[in-house]
């Protein structure tokens, strides 16, 4: 094996920065959509409240749902004991096309190898 092809071998196993900076915002972004996704889930089963687990996942994803609280005239439909809270629809898809943005930057700043 030459030099020059221990180069190639060596530097195809690592990702370039701009591949790592957008596997970094992926994985952020990705885990404020499964937090927003749980939410949506746990209100719509009528989840209990008072369980730690359950008003964890609440708390911390209303940080990212209240950004997008009042953008529609209703902000949750209630039936009964369970809630389709609508912002936190609107929280998943604003979140998910500010990710879009995000990697979209992060991509004009990547060097592909010739």
């Amino acid at each position: 094996m030459t030099l020059n092809e221990r180069r190639t071998v060596v530097e195809r196993g690592r990702p370039s920065g701009g591949e790592l900076a957008r596997r970094v915002v992926v994985l952020i972004f990705g885990l404020i959509q499964i937090l927003i996704g749980l939410r949506i889930v746990l209100l719509l089963l009528d989840a209990r409240e008072a369980n730690a687990l359950v008003r964890g996942i609440l708390d911390l994803s209303q940080v990212f749902v209240s950004p997008f609280e009042g953008i529609l005239r209703t902000d949750a439909l209630r039936s009964r004991g369970s809630i389709l809270d609508i912002a936190a629809i609107v929280a998943f898809v604003g979140w998910t096309i500010i990710e879009l943005i995000a990697i979209w930057i992060v991509g004009i700043f990547r060097r592909e190898p010739a």
